[in-house]
């Protein structure tokens, strides 16, 4: 009865367990506050109360735990616990500094962040790279997951994986790391490539190095790295393959799925997958080049995909070769009707008909999108 998971991908983690008539809600989570304070939150999802108890550290708490023993438990004898109404919440916090002046007086401080709150500024942080609304949502929070660890663990070392370290800088520089700190060790890394001229994500992590040395306003190594480009691939046009990834186990799979949504200015250049047809979805800040990007949304109408986009940074070219091989546009903001893809007739005729059987909604506004 026990489930756990990454709240949308972040590192706050929820763990439920069942009790009669619902849950008990456990979200454990930290915070730089106070020296440092890891924050648990226990909320009764029921309609019964119940107590908590914690023991083997000492908690701070926003009110005296209860004098009343638990009957029926053996507990240590530095137990402290907690009733908990129903649909009702409890906030304690481990201290990483006890002697912190806000702290010394066992005392929860005042306004501590809530998970929910905690969730919002990591998704704010990692969303400054893309925001991808895209139909599986275990992509989405994949996503957000392995960029939140690549911000608590930093960049793998630049000698023993070049590419990862590359791959890994580009990431933290678009959430927001300076990028001209990370220079020197870029350029160390890039020399390292000569030993993976065989890496099928060359062409990639050379983009991914340009992208950082452009952010760090730096022609010379811009200039230089188009050198490496031109030594290690040539003329090569061959890229690897532009598929969406069945799963997110790495932050070379986040660049995949990127790369999925837009090779360069060539919009979903493999199509759509089966289970993307028909749905609405919507990205945001994706690579277009080492200095643009490109957010749109992709809507129905019937079995056609219309699409609006907005394009930021170098001026770019936009393309679809598979859906939509006969568009192109250089405009940065527009809309578009493409040609119907595979499968869609088929797919939309079972969405009329499960929209047949369903009770009225308010259905879905295509106006609503706003890129600005």
């Amino acid at each position: 009865t026990v489930r756990q998971s990454l709240v949308e991908g972040t590192p706050v983690v929820e763990t439920r367990v069942r009790i009669p008539k619902g849950d008990v809600v456990q979200r454990v989570y930290a915070v730089a506050d106070h020296g440092g304070l890891t924050i648990v939150e226990v909320e009764n999802d029921s309609p019964m109360p119940i107590a908590v108890a914690f023991s083997g550290v000492p908690v701070l708490s926003s009110r005296a735990p209860s004098n009343v023993p638990l009957h029926g438990a053996d507990l240590p004898a530095d137990t402290v616990t907690f009733p908990v109404g129903h649909h009702a919440t409890t906030t304690v916090a481990i201290a990483h500094d006890p002697t912190d002046a806000a702290v010394v007086d066992g005392r929860l401080p005042a306004a501590s962040p809530t998970a929910h709150q905690v969730v919002r500024g990591w998704l704010a942080l990692v969303e400054r790279a893309s925001r991808l609304l895209v139909p599986d949502a275990a992509l989405a929070s994949g996503v957000v997951r392995e960029r939140c660890q690549l911000v608590l663990d930093g960049p793998p070392d630049p000698t023993d994986d070049p590419i990862g370290f590359l791959f890994a800088v580009a990431e933290l520089v678009r959430v927001g790391s300076v990028a001209e700190a990370w220079m020197p060790e870029v350029a160390d890394a890039v020399a390292a490539l000569t030993r993976h001229r065989d890496h099928p994500a060359l062409g990639d992590v050379l983009d991914a190095a340009e992208r950082v040395s452009r952010a760090a306003d730096d022609p010379r190594a811009t200039k230089d790295l188009r050198k490496v480009r031109a030594k290690l691939l040539g003329d090569a046009t061959a890229r690897t393959p532009r598929i969406v990834p069945a799963s997110i186990d790495g932050l070379a799979d986040v660049i995949a799925l990127e790369r999925a949504i837009a090779d360069g200015p060539d919009l979903l250049p493999a199509g759509l997958p089966a289970s993307w047809l028909g749905q609405h979805f919507e990205v945001y800040g994706v690579p277009t080049g080492a200095a643009s990007a490109v957010s749109f949304a992709l809507r129905w109408h019937g079995a056609r995909p219309a699409v609006l986009w907005e394009c930021t940074g170098d001026p770019v070219e936009l393309t679809a070769s598979t859906l939509a091989p006969e568009w192109r546009s250089a405009e940065r903001t527009g809309e578009t009707l493409w040609p119907e893809p595979p499968g869609a007739s088929a797919v939309q005729e079972l969405v009329s008909q499960s929209d047949d059987a369903a009770p009225p909604s308010d259905g879905f506004d295509s106006g609503s999108t706003s890129f600005s």
